[in-house]
């Protein structure tokens, strides 16, 4: 009798280590592509680490993160529970198709930059990376995104511009064709965190902070008309469709970081549909 009750307990206490120590179900939502965005769900998270950069996880668990054009097949998703634990995980990730534009007849000066020019683009840089570093507490990307321009889509995330010749590095956002001064909505909610004129490549250019180290941006348009720090909603005007910067005709040029992993800009719209493609992985 005294034997079967010390199985018993010894039963007892293993099911309640292995209940312990099991790996947390996550549920991730969208395509694990290269160049996309993914939604991410678990229950006594404390944070997660994907390739081994750190995302913040919210208080209901939920959490985003970005895979680079240049993602290898496969990912390694490391999870921290609030005991402490860590679990990893493989994540497979599909390969993306890009494509390659040949683009002629831009301003030598806007290909191969001066020593002036060059002073310039180091400036634009320098503010567009400034703006890219934020980090925010706040969840403004769980209201969706929607597109800011609707057009012929002229430039594909991703592809290899060829531009008067000149092998370019490939391209960090969409670019939507649309009319002069056609207004530009605000992707998403947000914090306006860059309002910069007259930049050498962007023109004037506007980044949105969404929270959680997720921004959009907007480049080459005719008319700014936010300011930095200002609240803005989904579908809010933060100004109109220009040629400004490096451009050869009116369109927006819509790019997306999430702690300064560029993507395709469009999957943010698909990570907010209703039915999204969902895995759980456990």
């Amino acid at each position: 009798m005294k034997n079967c009750k010390l199985t018993c307990l010894i039963c007892s206490l293993m099911l309640m280590s292995s209940a312990a120590f099991a790996k947390p179900e996550i549920t991730l939502c969208g395509e694990l592509a290269q160049g996309k965005i993914i939604k991410g769900h678990g229950e006594n998270l404390q944070k997660i680490r994907i390739n081994g950069a750190n995302h913040q996880v919210d208080k209901n668990g939920d959490f985003i993160f970005a895979l680079p054009r240049e993602q290898k097949e496969r990912a390694v998703m490391e999870i921290t529970d609030k005991e402490g634990n860590v679990y990893s995980y493989d994540l497979n990730i599909a390969p993306s198709h890009w494509d390659i534009q040949n683009i002629k007849g831009l301003p030598p000066r806007k290909v191969t930059p001066s020593k002036e020019d060059q002073a310039e683009i180091d400036r634009e840089r320098t503010l567009v990376r400034g703006a890219l570093k934020g980090d925010r507490l706040e969840t403004y990307w769980k209201n969706g995104f929607i597109e800011p321009v609707q057009g012929r889509i002229s430039g594909n995330f991703g592809g290899q511009r060829i531009m008067n010749g000149h092998k370019m590095n490939p391209h960090a956002g969409t670019d939507i064709a649309a009319p002069l001064g056609t207004p530009i909505k605000a992707a998403g909610d947000g914090i306006i965190t860059l309002t910069a004129p007259n930049t050498f490549y962007s023109g004037n250019v506007v980044v949105i902070d969404h929270g959680h180290g997720l921004q959009t941006i907007y480049a080459h348009m005719n008319k700014i008309n936010v300011k930095e720090k200002q609240a803005v909603k989904k579908g809010d005007i933060i100004g109109e469709v220009g040629k400004t910067g490096r451009a050869t005709g009116p369109h927006l040029h819509w790019g997306a970081s999430l702690r300064n992993t560029r993507f395709t800009p469009h999957s943010l719209i698909d990570m907010g549909k209703e039915n999204p493609t969902c895995i759980t992985l456990d």
